[in-house]
């Protein structure tokens, strides 16, 4: 047997194993699971980060001051060192819009330790703790909801037994490069944190979407949120890991109407969203990152490469073995397309899109080690803990 076709099988087997033994990862049916209303709505405050985000808060904001919530709640807009009148806009659009109160606050640039946005956060939820709530909804300045998204999240939360339940809102999909990388971005995520083993009891396995997270205030206080995250860049996924490092229970599904309004028109765009932050998800590390690179090109780029090269002349039990392994990666891309409401032509192409990821993770390492390190809103994090410098 050649060593191409060994390659291949390896390939091929990987696939199989992805299919049936990773969690069923590619379905897009974990939803808000089954859930009833309380007798007595909790209390929730909704604590929104914002730093130079006037262009997407028209859109956003104004769907959290109009949430349908029974109970007591209130918004917390965390201005965190905007220079584009982020927290002006966002008293305007509260004056203009009415609805649930908003309460507009300001940060100073973070100490030494901590990620801007983090440090937001913290001092948003000390603005809400005066209000003693039960939840808190932590939610980024681009993402819009529907006018019943606290209920259902607070219902499900309430009877699921829940200390985290976190949605991941569907991103924006209209430029071409949206429909080519966005949906791979989720499928890529729910391969590394299998949505069905984040909501079992007892796993390990531990995410959430930074967009949209409901929770426990208790279990806030008892995971040290956010001061035992602080340095994070990857902030939801630690969130997620403190919280069940607690005995925390936690959900992670999709979203069915809570959307990202911000925009990613081009690729440059795209690229910089994934290589801020793919090294600091590999822990710096550079066997990890080697690992990461090899398991990319023999799970992505092996199958077509045996089948063109197969087709040329390598033989054609290679070009089969090929065949087979795309057509597995296609058809569990398929759903994510679906969800995406995307042409379903797209999963072939798959391979590229995964490959365009690679060189994403290789450029965020060549980043980390040129000093630039890992970014939010112009601010960089040349190592775990560094001090943020301005860009």
């Amino acid at each position: 047997m050649s060593a191409l076709m060994w390659i291949t099988v390896v390939s091929l087997a990987a696939w199989c194993w992805l299919l049936l033994c990773q969690g069923f990862f590619w379905r897009t049916d974990v939803r808000l699971p089954a859930r009833r209303e309380p007798d007595t709505w909790p209390p929730i405050c909704v604590v929104v980060p914002a730093r130079d985000e006037a262009a997407v808060l028209p859109a956003s904001l104004p769907s959290l001051l109009a949430q349908d919530y029974p109970g007591r709640a209130e918004v917390f807009l965390v201005d965190d060192g905007s220079t584009d009148g982020t927290g002006e806009l966002a008293r305007e659009l509260a004056r203009r819009h009415g609805g649930l109160p908003l309460t507009v606050g300001s940060t100073g640039e973070p100490p030494e330790g901590w990620t801007g946005k983090l440090w937001a956060v913290r001092h948003g939820i000390g603005l809400a703790r005066a209000r003693d709530p039960e939840y808190l909804l932590l939610t980024d300045a681009d993402i819009a909801h529907a006018p019943d998204s606290l209920r259902a999240l607070v219902a499900s939360a309430h009877t699921g037994g829940y200390d985290v339940v976190s949605q991941m809102a569907r991103l924006r999909v209209e430029s071409v490069w949206e429909r080519l990388v966005v949906p791979a971005f989720v499928y890529f995520f729910a391969q590394l944190y299998p949505f069905r083993w984040i909501g079992r009891k007892g796993s390990r396995t531990a995410a959430a979407a930074g967009g949209c997270v409901l929770l426990r205030a208790q279990m806030a206080e008892q995971a040290r949120i956010p001061d035992g995250i602080r340095h994070a860049v990857i902030d939801d996924v630690a969130l997620a890991r403190a919280v069940k490092g607690a005995g925390g229970h936690i959900w992670l599904g999709l979203a069915n109407r809570v959307d990202s309004v911000r925009p990613y028109p081009r690729l440059h765009d795209l690229w910089r969203m994934v290589s801020r932050s793919a090294y600091a998800q590999l822990r710096h590390n550079p066997l990890l990152l080697l690992g990461t690179v090899a398991g990319l090109a023999l799970v992505y780029l092996v199958p077509p490469a045996a089948v063109v090269v197969g087709a040329a002349g390598g033989g054609t039990a290679p070009a089969a073995a090929g065949v087979v392994a795309w057509a597995v990666m296609a058809g569990t891309y398929l759903p994510m397309l679906r969800y995406y409401r995307q042409p379903l032509w797209l999963a072939p192409l798959l391979p590229f899109t995964a490959l365009l990821y690679l060189l994403m993770t290789v450029d965020s390492a060549v980043q980390h080690y040129r000093g630039r390190g890992a970014a939010w809103k112009g601010r960089t994090y040349a190592r775990p803990g560094a001090v943020p410098d301005e860009g």
